[in-house]
Parts: C-alpha cells; structure tokens; sequence
C-alpha cells in the first residue's frame, strides 16, 4: 500500500477552509474544475501532474467542518482520500492522506501536485475570502476578529528603553512637521520688477476668400476706341461618364473566445477573429469587458489599450477569408472570475467555446 500525506498549517477558521474544499466554484481555482453526476461528481485532473485522466469522486464520509473522505476512481487507478481539519491557537491544520488501493501511480508527481495546492493555491483562496470578510468601518469598534492581533511581548526592563526612543521618534517627527510648516509659510522674497509692458504685437489677420474685407486686385483694361463681344461658341452636351459598380457591402466578421488558463488570481483568454468576406478588412476591434479592478497583462496578435473595464484590441489587415489569434492576460483580484463579462468583433458579440 502507497500512501502520500500533506500537512500544512493554515491561519484561518476550519468553517473557511472547508468552504474552499467544498464549493465548487472554489475547489475549480486552487484545484479543478468539477462536475456533478448524480450522486457523483467529475473532477478535471486530466491536464494536472500525477494524473492520467478526469477522475471520477464519490463521498464515502462527510462530518463538516472537521473530516471528508471520498473514493477516486481514474482510469483504472482507484484512490482513497482523506481530508482532517485540526482547530489550533492560530487558525487550522489541514492533513490530506491519499491511500493507492488498486493501479499503479506516478507518487512523486502526485505528491508534488499536492503540496503546490495546498501549500500555494489553497492560501491565496482562504487569504481572499479573509478579506471579503473583513470589516474595514473603523468608527464602529475597529476590524473584527478575522484577522487575529498578535501583541508584542516586551520584558520590563525593557520598557522605560522604548518609552525613552517613542518619545525621541516622536520630538523628531514633531521638529520636522516644523521645519516643514516654517518652510512653508516663510516670507519670500518679492520677485523683481519686470520692464513696463510693451504695446502688444501687431498681428496680421489671415485673408481668406471667404472674408467680406479681402479684396482681389484686378487688372484693369485700358479704353479701347473698338470694343468686339466674343461670339457665342456652340456648348457640347456633356458626355456620360459610366459611374463604377457600387462595392459589395462588408461581411460582418466573426470572433470566437475561449479561457485556455485558469489561475487563482486572473486566466489567459483566445480570441479567434476571422474575416468570411472576399474582400480584406483594413481595420476591425475587438473589445472585451472584463470585471471591476482586473487589468491586462501582456498581449499576443494585437494592440490592447483598457479604459476602465473595457479592453480594446485593434491590429493589421484581415485578409479575405482570413483569420487571426488574440491571446491576452487578465489580473483580477476576483478569484471566482474565469472569464471576461462580454466580448464583441466591431459590435458582434463572440461565440464560446
């Protein structure tokens, strides 16, 4: 029998981290993704270290907030796990036991799967749900318990020593508040008296031939004792000019968007742009709605500028019949965020995939 274990200690509540362990939409950031069926459900580790293929998790035993025992079934590998929360002075100890009870395994790879979820991703996620729970109104008491307020032990002897330095840190603080209102508020000297001012310049209007003051100087024909009218000549009829065939109107074009990778704080997106039409697109955009406080990382395949919430992306000509790859990273202090709200090629929403 093989068995991997990880224990790691977590300065949060039991009730939190079971909440990571439990909710979906949580368990898909620090974890995979997960889907129910019926009384089963699918978690997606086909792409993570250590695991051949989805694995399929059936509950064997749940005691909230404090135990979770389920049987994994991947492929022909078949797991037992056991997740134990421990109450301690500063939070919880979270101790995962992964019992191999038929196939064989990669442990190494397996066990290092474990520890970057638990020891990097699960943190943040708790660290996430501390600070939405964090009372931040100061004038009613001060921030809850959420965040514990370690105090600093001094020894006696010590103490008269601090007093003595908070008292000097303080009369130096004061000293430069200070200087710095005397600096401020000093009489400075009056600035020197400039010549008198001179007449402004004189400026030439610019003459157009629109303006009723500009004129146009002509010639003018000096007397002539015979003075022969021009005959009139014969005018042609205007001859028809064959006016161009009018250009086919522009194909919308079409956009298709895709998250490629999830990560705890943000994921990486692929916009697909194609042109059906037979004739090129010399300019097209693409603009993405993402959630409130996210911000754009780097991008591939285009121009990005992001005002507020909105990204725009613009880029070269689109050939007829053509095609095009955006791919853009996405900050977003929302851990439950995968995807952005809205996308649009020129004002045609994008299709998912």
């Amino acid at each position: 029998m093989i068995e991997i274990a990880t224990e790691v200690e977590l300065f949060h509540p039991p009730a939190r981290i079971w909440q990571a362990l439990t909710e979906r939409a949580l368990l898909a950031k620090w974890f995979a993704e997960s889907t129910p069926q019926d009384d089963r459900w699918m978690l997606a580790t086909a792409a993570l270290p250590g695991y051949d293929a989805d694995t399929e998790v059936e509950v064997v035993e749940l005691r909230a907030p404090r135990r979770l025992v389920v049987r994994c079934r991947e492929a022909a590998r078949a797991t037992r796990m056991a997740c134990d929360l421990t109450p301690t002075a500063h939070g919880a100890r979270l101790s995962v036991r992964e019992v191999l009870e038929e196939g064989d395994w990669d442990a190494d790879a397996r066990a290092e799967q474990h520890e970057r979820a638990l020891t990097g991703r699960l943190p943040a996620i708790l660290d996430w749900l501390a600070f939405q729970e964090v009372d931040l109104r100061r004038a009613e008491g001060g921030l809850t318990a959420e965040l514990p307020i370690v105090p600093l032990l001094v020894p006696r002897r010590d103490r008269s020593r601090k007093r003595a330095l908070l008292a000097a840190g303080a009369v130096t603080v004061l000293a430069a508040a200070t200087g710095a209102a005397l600096w401020a508020t000093r009489d400075t000297a009056p600035a020197p008296a400039g010549p008198p001012p001179s007449a402004p310049p004189l400026v030439m209007p610019a003459t157009t031939t629109a303006s009723p003051r500009s004129t146009t100087a002509r010639p003018t024909p000096s007397p002539s004792r015979r003075s022969a009218s021009p005959s009139p000549s014969p005018s042609r009829s205007p001859s028809r000019t064959p006016s161009p065939p009018p250009s086919p109107a522009a194909v919308p074009l079409t956009a298709t968007y895709q998250t490629v990778t999830d990560r705890v704080f943000g994921y990486r997106g692929e916009v697909v742009l194609r042109n059906p039409g037979p004739a090129p697109r010399p300019e097209w955009t693409v603009t993405v709605t993402i959630g409130d406080g996210a911000t754009v990382g780097p991008v591939d395949g285009a121009e990005a500028a992001q005002d507020g919430s909105v990204l725009t992306f613009t880029g070269t000509a689109l050939p007829a019949n053509g095609s095009t790859t955006i791919r853009f990273d996405v900050r977003d202090p929302d851990p439950l965020h995968n995807a952005p709200e809205s996308c649009a090629a020129d004002g045609t929403p994008c299709a998912t995939r």
